[in-house]
């Protein structure tokens, strides 16, 4: 830190590392909940291949229709990832805020949607590096499979 900070107190001090473990667990959460959302996609699309080739009948429109899923899980996922880059932006501008100009105002304000930066809008979080190549690759995998469902039955 930098000579020109503000010597905290102790309740301030402490007011700060509780402030500060909240916005953490919150980050914490939407990483779990991205996890979770991932583990979801992954298994409708199993289960549904496996549905898929117990009822033939259903063939090529399940297949179409289970693009729906992805696209929503990828939506949600982007969402919980664009919440946990507020939740980290805040992060750093609360350190900032209180440990430089000892300005304590909105105290434990956890509203991520203080904090919206260009990199954190939805769509940008859709394309960022850790979704797309996840969620591309299992439409992908449908795309193919329906494909391929339509050439046997040729």
């Amino acid at each position: 830190m930098s000579g020109n900070n503000i010597q905290l107190s102790h309740d301030e001090l402490s007011s700060l590392h509780k402030e500060i473990d909240l916005i953490q667990n919150c980050i914490t959460r939407m990483a779990q909940n991205s996890f979770m959302i991932r583990g979801w996609a992954i298994s409708i699309v199993v289960i549904t291949w496996a549905i898929i080739g117990i009822v033939e009948s259903w063939g090529s429109i399940a297949l179409i229709l289970l693009l729906l899923p992805i696209l929503m899980f990828w939506y949600l996922d982007a969402f919980f990832l664009m919440t946990e880059r507020r939740y980290r932006d805040m992060y750093k501008s609360i350190l900032e805020k209180r440990l430089k100009d000892k300005n304590f105002e909105n105290m434990y304000d956890l509203n991520p949607n203080n904090f919206k930066n260009g990199f954190m809008d939805l769509p940008k979080c859709m394309i960022s590096k850790t979704l797309w190549p996840f969620y591309l690759s299992l439409i992908v995998v449908v795309v193919v499979a329906i494909t391929l469902q339509f050439l046997l039955c040729i």
